[in-house]
């Protein structure tokens, strides 16, 4: 069973979360029993394969999940700290739709992979950004101006852009207002949806700086969701590998990439091409990834697993701890506790 954190470190706790998609052939289940604990001041990484449940697992965490979507079960708890540093732990799930949307951007923001899902085309910048400013405090357009002004220094853009319409900026140009819209009134918790995917590869570096710099200034929790496991390297503090709706192993980034303990996250990193060292075939993942309306039994990895076993195709693994901050939901590691580990078991 996953071994949660200690609550004064957690800032989300998900627990047998399950969103669904309703559709004519049955329920698609794209999270399927995830459990994960989200640390404060962390940047966390969400990989996968495209279709692997990553996206809808950052929006439901978020509440945004719409029809025929929907949350068949589970928990998301987020816990705020009061004036006097005490813990308040929220079942989002359990709150009205109005409880969460006054969360949203003062407690916890988004940063879609396209900025215009999230730009009006008919409003100026300056429009877009003060309205949620007002629409979740009392402050003055003074305040909240200057505060906009801030938040776009912050991303590089110049005090112009504010005047402008959103088919008058680039593509990077809009991702920086997207990102300077997130963290106008500081939440603590940032979800960015593969926010570079549309842009070419010299302003996802300036972008991915960028959010770094502003991580580590205004002290934010970062959830980051893309399949480029390069970007994972170079961006986060822990990983979560997910596949067909469940987590195959959490761990933090550096064991991730030297040690892997799944078959799958093995396969991941083998397909990162290197551009240094001898030249090597690299090897790819065979077969595709299972339809969420129709997952094999057993550990849903099992058809392409190139270590199979005879129980991998009977029993569905848990995500169970074994090693320091480190869980993985494989038959291999069955016969291992985390205990056993500590004392020198492998």
């Amino acid at each position: 069973m996953y071994q949660h954190v200690d609550s004064g470190e957690r800032l989300i706790d998900i627990r047998d979360l399950r969103v669904w998609y309703r559709t004519t052939r049955g329920p698609a289940k794209a999270v399927d029993g995830v459990n994960l604990t989200i640390n404060r001041n962390e940047v966390f990484g969400l990989a996968g394969e495209s279709g692997c449940g990553k996206s809808t697992l950052a929006k439901g965490i978020l509440g945004v999940i719409k029809l025929p979507g929907y949350f068949e079960g589970g928990e998301v708890d987020f816990c705020r700290k009061k004036s006097d540093s005490t813990l308040i732990c929220e079942d989002l799930l359990k709150m009205s739709r109005e409880q969460v949307r006054r969360m949203r951007w003062r407690d916890m923001a988004y940063i879609p992979q396209s900025a215009m899902n999230v730009l009006s085309p008919v409003a100026r910048i300056d429009k877009q950004m003060l309205d949620g400013i007002f629409e979740h405090t009392n402050w003055s357009k003074e305040k909240a101006r200057a505060r906009m002004y801030e938040c776009m220094d912050l991303v590089g853009l110049d005090k112009a852009v504010a005047r402008m319409y959103p088919h008058e900026l680039s593509g990077g140009m809009k991702q920086r207002v997207a990102i300077a819209a997130a963290i106008t009134l500081t939440p603590d918790l940032i979800i960015a949806d593969e926010p570079t995917t549309a842009l070419d590869v010299n302003v996802q570096q300036v972008i991915l700086q960028e959010l770094k710099e502003i991580r580590e200034k205004l002290k934010l929790t970062l959830i980051y969701v893309t399949h480029d496991m390069a970007v994972h390297a170079e961006m986060a503090d822990r990983m979560g590998i997910m596949y067909a709706g469940v987590l195959m192993e959490v761990a933090p980034v550096v064991d991730t990439f030297h040690d892997p303990y799944h078959p799958y996250t093995e396969g991941l990193i083998s397909s990162i091409p290197s551009i240094g060292g001898g030249r090597e075939r690299m090897m790819g993942i065979p077969g595709r990834a299972p339809s969420p309306l129709e997952y094999p039994s057993g550990c849903r990895f099992h058809p392409r697993c190139p270590k199979v076993m005879a129980i991998c195709s009977e029993e569905m693994p848990t995500l169970k701890q074994v090693g320091p901050e480190r869980y993985v939901a494989c038959h291999l590691h069955d016969e291992y506790t985390f205990e056993e580990r500590a004392n020198g078991g492998d």
